[in-house]
């Protein structure tokens, strides 16, 4: 039987992604294991996918100054043992990273084992996590064509962002049944990543009066988020985290207001949702949301609201805007190439193999 480790944690980004990919791997007959961080997102959502997990150390390195600069590269180089000792026991056929830092022990150890390594990089420039692996990598996909000239052309290879086909087979009637809305006004969805996103929660309830107006609201606010002073606001829903009933939220969602990680907007541009893209600012990020944002608004998928602009008035004004040419950017996404991320992935990881 051939052996797969898959690795990759921090955010649920850099997990459903190479969920993703588990009923392709499984119809070929491989062995999957998952080597994530102790307690990081990754380790729940994959152990209720029912793949065997293991914990490493894994410390973040920052392009700040902060006092766990000094720690955290002692836990990599922990993480680097555990899991080399890991990928002695399991001795897999090769390794699949989605990236994030406990990804990068993982990698490095395959490549001193003579373990093939594949890395996929979703967003527009590789992140340093995934930079400090393109050397250990056999090959590394990438989700924009215009990532090909930040990566070695030796290995890249554009393959699109894997999509989970469940979040294809949702249902607007089990959404509404759900979350108890009315079938008679619009759904606006909000989604703030798997951690939450203060910024686009604090612009929409400081809107939600006018958002309340127009629309019914379900919001994802991201754990620890929740308001409970607006918890009997009639036509407003806030969860802290949405896994299996997501599709259903997705489908009844007319609209969406949503950060630009490049799953989140891919899955997005897979479902043929219009959506306001609220990403990252520079002063909290390395701009990597805004260059994804940018793309899908250039390409007519997609409107983006600069985080620094997001006062309640510009961002009713632009749902609305979203929602009355929602068909626009719909066909847009009809036109949008179909790349086959799953099948090319598991293509290239055979091929790999052999």
């Amino acid at each position: 039987m051939k052996k797969i480790i898959l690795t990759g944690g921090g955010t649920a980004g850099h997990v459903t992604p190479n969920l993703a990919l588990l009923s392709s791997l499984r119809e070929k007959g491989y062995e999957i294991r998952y080597i994530g961080s102790y307690a990081g997102i990754e380790k729940t959502l994959v152990e209720k996918a029912g793949i065997p997990y293991d914990g490493i150390s894994s410390g973040k390195l920052r392009r700040y100054f902060d006092l766990k600069n000094f720690s955290d590269p002692f836990r990599v180089i922990k993480g680097y043992a555990q899991a080399r000792k890991l990928l002695k026991k399991y001795r897999p056929d090769i390794v699949f990273s989605k990236g994030g830092f406990v990804a990068v022990p993982v990698v490095l150890a395959a490549r001193h084992l003579h373990i093939p390594a594949i890395i996929h990089e979703s967003d527009m420039t590789p992140g340093l996590a995934n930079k400090l692996c393109i050397s250990s990598a056999t090959r590394v996909c990438c989700n924009f064509s215009e990532t090909l000239s930040y990566l070695p052309a030796e290995k890249a290879v554009h393959t699109g962002c894997p999509i989970r086909s469940a979040l294809l087979s949702g249902s607007r009637l089990a959404g509404l049944k759900y979350t108890g809305l009315s079938a008679n006004k619009p759904v606006l969805l909000i989604i703030g990543g798997s951690l939450g996103a203060v910024a686009v929660n604090n612009a929409v309830r400081a809107a939600l009066p006018e958002l309340l107006a127009h629309f019914q609201i379900v919001h994802l606010c991201g754990k620890g988020h929740l308001d409970e002073s607006l918890e009997k606001t009639a036509g407003y829903i806030q969860y802290e985290y949405m896994d299996e009933p997501l599709k259903d939220l997705f489908a009844m969602a007319d609209v969406v207001i949503s950060r630009a990680g490049a799953n989140a907007i891919c899955e997005l541009l897979a479902l043929k949702k219009p959506a306001l893209l609220i990403p990252l600012s520079l002063a909290a990020s390395r701009g990597d949301q805004i260059l994804n944002a940018k793309s899908y608004e250039s390409k007519g998928y997609s409107m983006v609201l600069p985080e620094e602009e997001a006062g309640p008035e510009r961002l009713v004004r632009d749902v609305l805007t979203l929602y009355e040419n929602r068909s626009r950017y719909q066909q847009a996404m009809e036109q949008a190439e179909d790349r086959n991320a799953v099948e090319k992935i598991v293509n290239l990881i055979e091929t790999c193999i052999r």
